[in-house]
């Protein structure tokens, strides 16, 4: 099903990824263990790396929002988003619990001061809540996947609403900006990626990490395409819903216009002006579990 590239490629992509992460914890760890404004920009440098390293060409358009705090909301395709958000973001990510658990992974997430949550958990809401409130209050970009879970990269889920809350935090101005990040794999050297091949970048469902990762790693180069779109805030919008939708919206057009490449090229049949393709499904299937 997928193109197989070179194993002793991919090898030693494998070996040097893990000299550089190797090479870059105990920097960090020693930046969050004595509160060091390196805390914020090295995981940044250290995505960057990462991304080139494992065959990602990050392609961007919009502005990045420049004000502290800022919650960054991105559909989620895979977790390999984490390379491409982290190399654009100075921020911390919000992630499920589990991820705490996976080897290497859930400790590379606790030193980049990851706010773990447990999604299911009704009686955990408010204390959750506090700690994203406490965070961005402080000043500490997040970055938010409101899907709850990742997706194939064609279909945007619905979002949840609950942790939107966190943008009622009470910091200065018009409060904390809250800006939309559309994801989207669009090519494999070059060539675009139908909807067959999306899965090259995309991980979900109950695929297996480390079969994926190799798969990724013996390839040639993905092009990921990141869109920032127009941060807005809480206050501007009215409620969580409205804003869950807002964000949903706009990330949905952005993933629309990034497709539409392959829709060109006869693959896809996602019209390039049509604001919300139908095959996104209905994005207001929001909960609303925080009052």
């Amino acid at each position: 099903m997928f193109p197989i590239g070179s194993a002793v490629g991919g090898a030693v992509r494998l070996v040097v990824y893990g000299l550089w992460v190797l090479a870059c914890m105990p920097v960090q760890a020693l930046a969050v263990r004595f509160g060091w404004a390196l805390r914020r920009r090295f995981p940044r440098l250290f995505h960057r790396v990462c991304a080139r390293l494992i065959g990602l060409s990050l392609v961007t358009r919009g502005a990045i929002c420049d004000r502290r705090p800022t919650l960054f909301v991105s559909n989620h395709l895979s977790y390999l988003d984490i390379a491409v958000l982290g190399a654009l973001i100075d921020g911390s990510f919000i992630a499920k619990a589990e991820v705490a658990r996976w080897p290497l992974f859930g400790t590379l997430a606790r030193l980049q001061e990851t706010i773990f949550v447990e999604r299911e958990a009704r009686g955990q809401v408010a204390r959750q809540r506090s700690a994203l409130l406490d965070r961005l209050a402080a000043g500490d970009n997040l970055i938010l996947f409101p899907e709850g879970t990742s997706s194939d990269g064609t279909h945007i889920l619905p979002f949840k609403s609950a942790l939107f809350a966190a943008a009622a935090a009470p910091v200065g101005g018009d409060g904390v900006q809250v800006q939309p990040v559309s994801i989207a794999a669009t090519a494999l050297d070059g060539i675009p990626l139908g909807r067959s091949l999306r899965p090259l970048y995309a991980w979900y469902g109950d695929m297996d990490l480390a079969p994926h990762l190799w798969t990724l790693l013996k390839l040639g180069r993905l092009t990921v395409e990141v869109e920032f779109h127009p941060p807005v805030t809480l206050a501007s919008l009215g409620s969580r819903k409205a804003l869950a939708d807002h964000c949903w919206q706009a990330i949905a057009r952005g993933v629309s216009r990034s497709l539409a490449g392959a829709a060109r090229s006869g693959d896809d049949p996602i019209a390039a002006d049509d604001p919300v393709p139908a095959l996104f499904g209905d994005p207001l299937e929001v909960e609303v579990a925080v009052t």
